[in-house]
C-alpha cells in the first residue's frame, strides 16, 4: 500500500484506541501487552487443574486438554474484545476463586453442565445491571478515597500471591498448632533453587525498575525463566508434586523445562455445554438461587475493584475516581462470565495481573489486542506457555504491588470516618485472598461509621443496599445451614 494510506490507517488506529492522547506508543502498548499475558499464563494452566480434578454429582469429571484449549479461547476473544470495546488495557480469563466455588461447591450438587449454567444465568444478569445502568450507579455511590483504598489493598493482595505462588513465603504444616500462620520458605529458610530464582529475578528487576528502564518488568520475567530453565536442567528440581505426593523444593506449577513439541491441536469439545434450567430442579430454588447470589455478589465487586486499580496505576481515572468508558468496560466483563459459562470453563472476569502491563506502559486497549493475540496462540502453542513457572511470573505481581501501593497516601487517616474503612478494605483483601471481602468490609463499616456519627444522610442511598447484601454474603453460611 502507498506510504500515505498506511500513514492513514497508522492515524486512524492510534485516534481509535487514543495511544497519543493518553501519552503512550504502541511500543508501550505492545510491551504493556506482553507483560500482561506472561503475568497471568498461569492460568491455561492452573484453570482445568482446579476444574479438572473435581467431579460433579455424577462423579463425571471434564477433561483437562479440553478445559486448557477453552480457557485460552475464552481469555483470548474477551480480553481482545475489552480492547475493542472498553479501549482500556484490563485482560479477562477464568477467575480464579470463583472457579473454585464451581469445581468444589456447585457441581458436586449437580451435573457439570448444570454448574455452568448458572454461571451463564449470573453473567446475563450482570449484563442487565450494567444495560440498565444499576452497575455503574454503585459504583459511583462509593466514596472516592475508599476506592483509592481498594486499589492499595488489591495492591497487597497481589503481593501476597506473588509471594505465596514463588514460594517465599508458605503456610505452616502446623498451622492450626500455632499463632503464626505463615512463614518464610521452609522451616524460616530459603533452601531451595525455585525460591533463589524468584528471589534474583525480583532484585534485578527491582534495580531495572530504579534505573528506570524501559520494559523492567517484561524483562524480569523473562530473565527469571531463562534463568529458571538453566537450573531445571542442572538440579533437576522436578513439580512440586510426583506421583501424587507432595516436593515442597519443586516448581509451583509449571516446570522450566524446553517442551519437546511446541504446536498442540486444541480440544474444544466443551464449548455450549450448559444446562440453564437442570440444577433448578436437581438442586432446588433456594439452593440454586444461593449459588447464582454468590456468584453475582463476587463478580460484581470484583470486577469494579479491579478497574479502579488499573486506572488508577495508569493514571486514566477522572475526578470521581471513574475509568473512561466504564459502561463499556463493565459490560464486557459481564459479557465474559456468561461466555465463560457457555465453554465450560467457569466465569471469565478482569484480571488485576493487567497492573502488569500498565507498569510496563500500556495505557489503552491496544496491548489488549497483544495479550488477548497471544492466549489464542496458546491454544495451539500451550506446551510452551507451561514453560514460564510461577516463580518467574511471581516477581511482576511483588512489583506492581509495590507501584499500586504508593496510591495511600491520597487517604486522609486524620478522619477516622473514611480512615478505618479504608483500614478494612485494604487489610482483609490479602488477610482473606478475596477482594470482595474486602469492599464488603469497607463498605458495611463506611456505612456503620456514618450512621453511629451522626450523618447518615450523607451516605448515598444505593450504599446501604449494598452494605445490606454483602451482610448476607458474609452471613450466607448460617442463612445456607437454616435453609437447606
Amino acid at each position: 500500500a502507498p506510504r500515505s494510506d498506511r500513514s492513514a490507517a497508522r492515524n486512524a488506529f492510534d485516534r481509535y484506541f487514543e495511544i497519543t492522547a493518553r501519552g503512550s506508543t504502541l511500543g508501550r502498548e505492545v510491551r504493556g501487552g506482553l507483560a500482561t499475558f506472561f503475568t497471568m499464563a498461569y492460568i491455561v494452566v492452573l484453570n482445568p487443574l482446579i476444574l479438572g480434578n473435581a467431579v460433579d454429582g455424577d462423579d463425571a469429571r471434564l477433561a483437562i486438554p479440553a478445559l486448557a484449549a477453552g480457557t485460552a479461547l475464552v481469555a483470548g476473544i474477551m480480553t481482545i474484545l475489552m480492547g475493542v470495546v472498553g479501549r482500556f488495557p484490563l485482560a479477562l480469563a477464568a477467575g480464579l476463586g470463583v472457579n473454585a466455588l464451581v469445581a468444589y461447591e456447585i457441581a458436586p450438587q449437580m451435573t457439570w453442565a448444570d454448574a455452568m449454567g448458572l454461571v451463564v444465568i449470573e453473567g446475563v444478569i450482570i449484563a442487565i445491571l450494567v444495560l440498565t445502568g444499576l452497575r455503574t450507579a454503585v459504583f459511583r455511590a462509593v466514596p472516592t478515597q475508599l476506592k483509592t483504598a481498594i486499589g492499595v489493598g488489591i495492591g497487597l493482595f497481589l503481593t501476597i500471591i506473588g509471594l505465596v505462588d514463588a514460594g517465599f513465603v508458605r503456610r505452616l504444616p502446623d498451622a492450626a498448632n500455632t499463632t503464626v500462620p505463615v512463614g518464610l520458605g521452609i522451616g524460616g529458610k530459603l533452601v531451595t533453587w525455585p525460591a533463589l530464582v524468584f528471589v534474583l529475578g525480583l532484585l534485578v528487576t527491582l534495580v531495572l525498575v530504579v534505573r528506570r528502564v524501559r520494559g523492567a518488568i517484561l524483562i524480569g520475567i523473562l530473565a527469571s525463566t531463562v534463568l529458571a530453565i538453566v537450573v531445571e536442567a542442572i538440579a533437576k528440581v522436578g513439580p512440586s508434586v510426583v506421583d501424587g505426593r507432595p516436593n515442597p523444593t519443586g516448581w509451583s506449577l509449571n516446570v522450566p523445562a524446553l517442551p519437546e513439541t511446541v504446536v498442540d491441536t486444541p480440544d474444544l469439545s466443551l464449548l455450549g455445554q450448559f444446562d440453564l434450567l437442570g440444577s433448578w430442579q436437581r438442586a432446588g430454588v433456594l439452593v440454586a438461587a444461593m449459588f447464582v447470589f454468590t456468584l453475582l455478589i463476587t463478580d460484581f465487586f470484583d470486577t469494579m475493584g479491579t478497574m479502579v486499580a488499573i486506572g488508577q496505576e495508569a493514571e486514566l481515572l477522572d475526578e470521581r475516581k471513574m475509568p473512561p468508558r466504564t459502561r463499556e468496560i463493565l459490560l464486557v466483563d459481564s459479557i465474559a462470565a456468561a461466555a465463560g459459562g457457555a465453554a465450560s470453563t467457569s466465569s471469565n472476569t478482569s484480571y488485576i495481573e493487567s497492573a502488569a502491563g500498565v507498569a510496563e506502559g500500556a495505557r489503552t486497549g491496544a496491548a489488549n489486542l497483544v495479550t488477548g493475540g497471544l492466549f489464542l496462540l496458546a491454544m495451539f502453542l500451550a506446551p510452551l506457555v507451561a514453560v514460564v513457572p510461577f516463580e518467574a511470573a511471581s516477581v511482576a505481581l511483588v512489583i506492581v504491588g509495590f507501584l499500586m501501593m504508593t496510591a495511600v497516601k491520597a487517604i486522609d487517616w486524620n478522619d477516622y470516618e473514611i480512615a478505618i474503612p479504608a483500614f478494612l478494605t485494604i487489610v482483609l483483601m490479602p488477610f482473606t485472598y478475596s477482594i470482595s471481602n474486602g469492599i464488603g468490609a469497607g463498605v458495611i463499616s463506611y456505612v456503620l461509621v456514618k450512621v453511629a456519627r451522626g450523618k447518615a444522610r450523607e451516605v448515598h442511598p444505593l450504599l446501604y443496599g449494598v452494605a445490606a447484601l454483602f451482610v448476607l454474603y458474609f452471613l450466607r453460611g448460617p442463612i445456607e445451614t437454616v435453609l437447606f
